[in-house]
């Protein structure tokens, strides 16, 4: 099954001028304690600086990462649906949703689980992280279009839980009001739904039953809804656990299929993050044709990397790679087959994060199979990459 890193790491301080409107991710006066070049917003985007290539130098990474072009911070540059993920526990994200809220078509905060108190009885949990003060900068209050869709979890729930939940419809529909009841009291517009990678495999058939019913009463409040799917291809080239089946009956009843798209390599199979044949296949698997079913697919972009040393993995943010590029100094290598760049220094480190070079390749390809994109998460990346967006 597959699974998301969570990681917990601090993130670099953030100094917000007092005017939101000229509002910049870091401070401009000189290096900061960490001994990095001074952030120097640019009038030019990356691809005008020149700076999307194969051929990519880490000196080069040191000094721009931080400089996201100011002219285009409001400018959506891709055509398709954009869904951006922000954590509670990589601050950055949320900064980064205000300054660049307008190349978002959903922002989905992981706030809330939903849990199971008793026999048909159920609440929502996470309450105490909902912000709405940054909900309307986000929203630029009303200003901007962009929607906010707090990510729902099955958190917690035991396979006797799902099976109590499944046996009654009356319980279901109870579960659907509850849930619906609440984000329709926090005035939000809709929600993002991970339920598939937290129950049991055999009870599939009765979560698309949920499902469609949980879709139906979000709709009736016009309320979007999306949900979250795994790859429909395995690393081993073998069927994933959400099909084309499942996706057919799904597709006339979700606004959007959160794709993914990541974690392909692991630590017994140390590699690329992402390689873009299986990105393609993954697409393909789902929705072989072009068109509107197709077009609701959200392909899944890591903006996080993997450090692997022999079986050793751990989840890596844009702040530490910079600490390592600036510390060692590595030469990057781009993959082709894969569309990857990655890293190597001593003590048999490997390194595969996204670039501007692997990013770009991957909504290219978006764009070319009249798909959309997710983004986990919007707190870990490095701060041009939206220039890209």
């Amino acid at each position: 099954m597959w699974k998301r890193f969570v990681v917990t790491l601090s993130v670099v301080c953030i100094l917000l001028m007092t005017d939101f409107t000229e509002t910049t991710l870091s401070s401009g006066k000189g290096k900061d304690k960490n001994n990095r070049p001074p952030v120097k917003l640019s009038d030019q985007t990356v691809v005008e600086r020149g700076l999307v290539a194969e051929n990519q130098k880490a000196k080069d990474i040191i000094k721009e990462f931080q400089n996201y072009c100011v002219k285009t911070k409001d400018i959506k540059q891709f055509d398709g649906d954009v869904l951006g993920y922000v954590t509670p526990w990589n601050n950055h994200g949320y900064d980064v949703a205000k300054i660049f809220g307008s190349k978002f078509t959903y922002v989905s905060p992981v706030w809330l689980q939903v849990k199971r108190a008793s026999e048909n009885e159920y609440f929502i949990q996470g309450g105490h992280d909902i912000d709405q003060g940054w909900i309307a900068d986000v929203k630029r209050k009303g200003k901007r279009n962009t929607k906010l869709l707090p990510r729902l979890l099955f958190d917690g729930w035991s396979q006797q839980d799902f099976k109590s939940l499944f046996s009654k419809e009356k319980y279901m529909q109870h579960l659907a009001e509850t849930v619906v009841e609440f984000y329709k009291r926090e005035k939000f517009d809709g929600v993002v739904l991970e339920i598939l990678s937290q129950m049991p495999g055999q009870k599939k058939e009765d979560a698309i039953h949920l499902i469609a019913d949980l879709a139906d009463a979000f709709h009736q409040e016009n309320m979007v809804f999306i949900l979250v799917i795994s790859p429909a291809v395995t690393q081993s080239n073998t069927p994933g656990m959400f099909v084309k089946e499942d996706f057919d009956i799904l597709s006339p009843v979700v606004d959007a299929f959160s794709l993914m798209t990541y974690d392909f390599s692991s630590s017994q199979r140390p590699g690329p993050n992402s390689p873009i044949g299986w990105v393609k296949a993954c697409i393909q698997a789902l929705a072989p044709e072009p068109g509107p079913s197709r077009k609701k697919i959200l392909v899944g972009l890591n903006f996080y990397g993997y450090q692997y040393q022999g079986h050793y993995m751990e989840a890596l943010l844009g702040d530490r790679y910079i600490d390592i590029l600036m510390k060692h100094k590595p030469k990057l290598k781009w993959d082709s087959v894969v569309a990857e760049h990655s890293i190597e220094y001593k003590g048999g480190h490997q390194i595969y994060f996204p670039t501007l070079q692997s990013i770009q390749t991957r909504l290219d390809l978006a764009r070319d199979m009249g798909t959309g994109i997710s983004i986990w998460e919007t707190g870990q990346g490095l701060d041009y990459f939206y220039d890209l967006l």
